[in-house]
Formats: C-alpha cells, sequence, structure tokens
C-alpha cells in the first residue's frame, strides 16, 4: 500500500511542480481504543519508509512519541513530525531537534498560533532551524474541531514554513464508538481557503479505498479526488502570486 501511494502521489506531483514527501506513521501511538491497530513493527515499518524513499527518490517523514525514538528514526526518514497532542513537550522536541532533520511540529488542539513559538524555540535551540509548524483545528466542545481562518497568518510571525493539515482537521474525534469520525468532503474547502491565506504547504493523508484503511478512515482522501484539489491550490497560488 504504501508503494502503491506514494508512487501515485509522486507521479501527479511531478506532473503538477508539486515538492512531495511522503508520509507514513511507523506506529500509531494516540490511539481511542486499546484494540485499534497500531502497526506492523517498528523495524519493518520503519526499513518500509526507508525503501519508499529510496525508490522513488522522495523525501520522507514519520511521527515520533518518546524523547528516545528521533535519534533511530532519523536513519530510516529525512524529516520527523511532532504529533499535535505532543507539541508541548520539551524533551521530546530537544531529541528531535537534535537530530538535524527537519521537523514538522502539528500545532496542538489546545493552542493559539502564537503559543506555537516556543516550541519553535525548543528546536531551534538545539542549533536546528529547520522546522515548520502544521495548523490541523482546534477543539470544539467535546466531539468537534474548527479551523481559524486566520491561522495560518498567525503562525507566519514563527518566520518557519506553515502547513496545513487538510484531513486531521476535519475529523471529529472522541465518539462514542471509539473510533474517530470526521467529514472529508470539506478537505477541499480546507485545502484552498488555506493556501488563500498564505499556506507553505499541505498535509493530506490519501488512500485508495479509505473505508479499508488501518487508521482514519473516516477522514482519509480518496486517492483520485487528490489531483484536483492540487491543481485548484495551485491556481489560487498563481493568482495571489
Amino acid at each position: 500500500m504504501a508503494f502503491d501511494i506514494a508512487g501515485a502521489v509522486k507521479e501527479i506531483c511531478d506532473d503538477l511542480g508539486i515538492r512531495y514527501i511522503f508520509k507514513g506513521s511507523y506506529r500509531k501511538a494516540n490511539r481511542s481504543r486499546l484494540d485499534s491497530f497500531t502497526g506492523i513493527g517498528d523495524d519493518l515499518a520503519l526499513s518500509i519508509l526507508k525503501e519508499v524513499g529510496d525508490t522513488f527518490g522522495i523525501e520522507t517523514i514519520t511521527d515520533v512519541h518518546e524523547s528516545d525514538e528521533p535519534a533511530k528514526v532519523a536513519e530510516y526518514v529525512s524529516h520527523i513530525q511532532i504529533p499535535a497532542f505532543l507539541c508541548r513537550q520539551t524533551q521530546l522536541l530537544l531529541a528531535a531537534g537534535s537530530t538535524g532533520c527537519t521537523v514538522n511540529i502539528k500545532k496542538g488542539q489546545f493552542l493559539s498560533p502564537e503559543a506555537m513559538g516556543f516550541a519553535v524555540d525548543k528546536v531551534k535551540s538545539t542549533g536546528n532551524n529547520n522546522v515548520w509548524v502544521c495548523e490541523r483545528g482546534v477543539s470544539f466542545g467535546y466531539g468537534d474541531l474548527v479551523v481559524d481562518a486566520t491561522s495560518i497568518h498567525r503562525m507566519k510571525v514563527h518566520g518557519v514554513p506553515v502547513v496545513m493539515d487538510c484531513t486531521h482537521s476535519v475529523q471529529k474525534p472522541n465518539q462514542t464508538a471509539g473510533v474517530t469520525g470526521g467529514n472529508p468532503e470539506l478537505i477541499e474547502s480546507i485545502a484552498l481557503s488555506a493556501m488563500a491565506t498564505g499556506a507553505d504547504g499541505f498535509f493530506i493523508e490519501t488512500h485508495p479505498d479509505p473505508k479499508t484503511a488501518k487508521s482514519d478512515p473516516h477522514t482519509m482522501l480518496q486517492l483520485s479526488k487528490l489531483r484536483p484539489i492540487l491543481e485548484k491550490a495551485l491556481k489560487i497560488r498563481a493568482a495571489i502570486q
């Protein structure tokens, strides 16, 4: 599945002139239920990520969750991601920064855009200035997220690239069944509005058959719908420029 998706998305991005970074979670640590799928084994998953990068000649990124993970993970991928729930974990941020890899920090659902500056400072304190921040919505009550249209602009003050997570931001968390819900029909709206307000990139989880995905089946973008969204986003960027 990793190779199928990476190959398909690379072809789209090459055609459109978009820099592509393949993201895969080598371990799904943040799960609602104990019996939710968490992975196929760390070493095997990391080796697949590395092979995807080597095979297609593309950059790769994966999440880390504990401060002892970044050093190992950096041997397999070119970028490291900090999950939103963990964006204030000082030792994790320092460990990620110390690898020298670019660190993408997802903004916590509980933080303001301005507060992300402190997370950026923690990574930069290691001497690593390769930092991005990623918007993914703000908690609204117990079971919904909202995206503030001003957030991209407000995070630009930190002087680092700002990425829009177009799929996790349409989540409906904390469902009683223990499986996160979502509104994937809103992904395009999120992406296009983010591009219009200055986003430097998109984080999009995509799958040829979302309903069979082991994680986030209710928020995955159908792979066949990816290209039209990117084409529209590029038109918006061109119009702005």
